[in-house]
């Protein structure tokens, strides 16, 4: 046993040497803060990237940035328009009642009396389905076609009793609508009830619509089902050919982006939950949504839970961020942000520091980690031997 261990000697210390001089090759979940910092000067780095130091003028650059790119953005209050939401089009189904005193035309006609004379009670016949034809009219006795698409009720009233006169003695009319179809929107999308909801008198508004159609729906997951949120949900809404997208959370009751409805209107809700990644030497490599309209980068470290001790450089955070730049090939332009957790300052600085969709965290390992993994390495190369040996010897 003896004379194996000295015979393979030679070839385990030929494998340490060249472990040795490949360190680079050793297991890791990530490459180191210098690493990093080198990869911006190396010619690898065909992306343009650069690194960039989290300080308190970055944030006020970032800040006025953010605003810019809120200024910019195209909302629901764009479309914002005028419009009735109680005049009758195609398809609506409208209850009629004409009402008539003395002479009758639909009661029988003629002039009913009594023993003193003439009779002045009031006689009437109901419709009570008249559905609008395509072409937007509908037709009753004694009177023929009416157009009523884009009248209203009152306005309707008014064309049967003025057709009616010279026909009739005093006529009257009440017309309301029975079952509202043109002027309906349409809620469909990641919600609990989709469909068609009537608009009213009472001017329903954007929100209004979603709340009615049960708000975002919920979804399944791991833990079970989950209750869906404002901040997962886009909100697609499209009148007279224009579609506007914006985020359910950003909308308040009443505000200008809560739109007053109009007949034709439709609202798509989209789940599109933010989110945001993370890698490196850290308890768990994960993807983690936002669930709620801000998270800053001390939120969303904490929330993976932070540097691991044994194996992180906590000087070396890395945010890893696209930013659009129609100036460039590809339209977005790469940038590395780096925080040094190792500092106190740093940590108000990452509670300010506003997150974004789609943002990719990386905890960087330490350097001190590589040597201590070779150790082991050989450690688990030469133990098997140094045992055999030691048996040998008691033997």
């Amino acid at each position: 046993m003896s004379s194996l261990y000295r015979s393979r000697l030679p070839v385990l210390l030929l494998s340490a040497a060249s472990v040795l001089g490949g360190c680079s090759t050793l297991p890791s979940s990530g490459p180191t803060g210098r690493q990093v910092t080198r990869s911006v000067a190396s010619s690898e780095n065909t992306m343009g990237f650069r690194i960039v130091d989290i300080n308190p003028a970055i944030l006020t650059e970032l800040k006025n940035y953010g605003t810019a790119i809120d200024a910019s953005k195209t909302t629901l209050a764009s479309l914002a328009a005028d419009g009735d939401n109680d005049t009758v089009g195609p398809g609506d189904i409208l209850q009629i009642g004409i009402y008539e005193v003395g002479a009758s035309l639909f009661a029988g006609g003629g002039v009913r009396t009594t023993g003193d004379g003439f009779d002045p009670s009031a006689r009437g016949e109901n419709f009570t389905a008249i559905t609008v034809d395509r072409d937007g009219t509908i037709k009753l006795p004694y009177i023929g076609r009416l157009p009523v698409a884009g009248r209203t009720p009152s306005e309707i009233q008014t064309m049967i009793e003025r057709s009616l006169r010279g026909k009739s003695q005093a006529p009257q009319a009440v017309v309301s609508i029975k079952e509202n179809i043109a002027n309906t929107v349409y809620v469909t999308g990641d919600v609990n009830k989709p469909g068609r909801l009537e608009l009213t008198l009472g001017r329903e508004r954007l929100l209004d619509a979603i709340a009615s159609a049960g708000g975002p729906a919920a979804r399944s997951g791991n833990t079970g089902t989950i209750a869906g949120t404002s901040d997962d949900s886009i909100i697609r809404f499209t009148r007279k050919g224009q579609t506007v997208e914006q985020r359910l959370s950003e909308i308040r009751s009443g505000t200008a982006d809560d739109l007053l409805l109009l007949a034709g209107d439709r609202i798509e809700v989209i789940r599109r939950p933010r989110s945001f990644t993370v890698f490196g030497a850290t308890p768990r490599v994960s993807q983690v949504s936002f669930d709620t309209p801000g998270l800053t980068l001390a939120e969303a470290v904490a929330r993976v839970g932070g540097p691991n001790d044994q194996q992180a450089d906590a000087s070396a955070v890395f945010l890893f961020r696209y930013y659009p730049d129609a100036k460039v090939a590809g339209g977005e332009v790469p940038v590395i942000y780096r925080l040094n957790m190792m500092k106190p300052a740093s940590y108000f600085l990452a509670q300010r520091f506003p997150m974004r969709d789609k943002d990719v965290i990386y905890i960087a390992n330490a350097a001190a980690n590589q040597p201590g993994k070779l150790v082991n390495i050989i450690n688990q190369l030469f133990s098997p031997f140094l045992t055999a040996r030691v048996l040998t010897r008691n033997n």
